[in-house]
């Protein structure tokens, strides 16, 4: 049976999963949405699949549809990086509602920079690179696929409008007033200007007249070895973690702009080396298992640094051994698939 010829929910299965995977791995697994929290108000992870989701979906599907490349799925993954940080919860300049050592750290002008830094990093890797990833792999014949049509991709659209008000709402309003005993926040119109017009740069860029040009395909480079890779995954993650800690005041005597440059240096590497690897033919099933996997896992266990005790940690626990199995399961699968 031809694809055109099966079902709506066949054909859209990629998508829905990459829907549930990015708020997965980027909130729950880790643990930064918390258990009670969904416990206490299950309406947070429908959110999350809206914005995460649809906005991980919604990048892959325009990359795949215009043949493009992977530093146009980073440019959109950042881009919807400032779409939650600036505008929706806009986190990144709302004073932080965690401050470790009771210091606010890396602020200035209304700008939590240090802040922002870890967010375009974490939300880039974890809500869009590592689920795409993890889906292409669970749907290996259907990689190349943008696995909805301009019907499916518009009721998504619809609904990530509606849901990113009710996170402004619940985070801006309620959550500061009634969870952290802090003012509303509201957007000056200022950073609300500069927020949109780097939203459309980003956007434009990865697929106005200048798409064709960002596609270009990388040089190949030889991977490392799927050990090292894992290790690297690791180290990855720990800096990542260092810089979100550091945006939290935990070492006020750090300058701020140690964190800054360090993510900056992080993401360069990345930008230098993965893309190479990607495209060499020397890269294998095992090479992705191994950086995507190890990243991840090593950003759920890092997370669990502060956790304390409770049901938020009881939880936590269930949840990522649950997560680490279906990873497992899904790296056997994938690895049948390539035999």
């Amino acid at each position: 049976m031809s694809e055109t010829k099966k079902s709506w929910f066949y054909r859209a299965l990629p998508a829905l999963t990459l829907m549930l995977m990015a708020p997965l791995m980027a909130e729950i697994l880790p643990g930064a949405t918390r258990f009670s929290a969904l416990l206490g108000f299950p309406a947070i992870f429908v959110m999350e699949v809206l914005i995460w989701g649809t906005g991980a979906v919604l990048a892959r599907f325009l990359v795949r549809k215009y043949r493009l490349g992977w530093l146009n799925l980073l440019l959109l993954a950042l881009a919807l990086a400032v779409a939650e940080e600036c505008l929706i919860q806009q986190t990144s300049f709302a004073s932080l509602v965690v401050q470790i050592k009771g210091v606010e750290y890396g602020r200035a002008f209304g700008f939590n920079y240090v802040y922002f830094t870890w967010a375009m990093l974490y939300e880039a890797i974890f809500v869009v690179c590592v689920p795409v990833a993890l889906c292409e792999m669970l749907y290996p014949t259907r990689k190349e696929s943008p696995w909805l049509n301009i019907w499916g991709i518009i009721p998504l659209i619809l609904l990530f409008v509606p849901a990113s008000f009710a996170a402004w709402y619940g985070w801006n309003i309620i959550a500061r007033a009634n969870t952290f005993h802090l003012p509303p926040y509201y957007l000056p119109q200022n950073l609300a200007i500069i927020s949109v017009v780097t939203l459309v740069v980003l956007i434009g860029l990865a697929v106005g007249p200048l798409r064709r040009l960002l596609a270009t395909p990388a040089r190949p480079a030889n991977p490392p070895h799927p050990f090292t890779l894992a290790l690297l995954g690791i180290a990855a993650a720990a800096a990542i973690f260092a810089i979100e800690v550091l945006a939290f005041g935990a070492a006020p005597q750090v300058p701020p702009i140690v964190p800054v440059i360090g993510g900056i240096a992080l993401a360069g590497v990345m930008v230098a080396f993965v893309p190479g690897w990607l495209a060499s033919p020397k890269w294998t099933t095992g090479h992705m298992i191994a950086m995507t996997f190890s990243i991840a896992w090593a950003n759920f266990g890092f997370l669990f640094i502060g956790f304390g005790s409770g049901i938020d940690l009881y939880g936590k626990i269930v949840l990522d051994i649950l997560g680490v199995m279906l990873m497992i399961w899904l790296a056997i699968h994938a690895l049948r698939k390539k035999a």
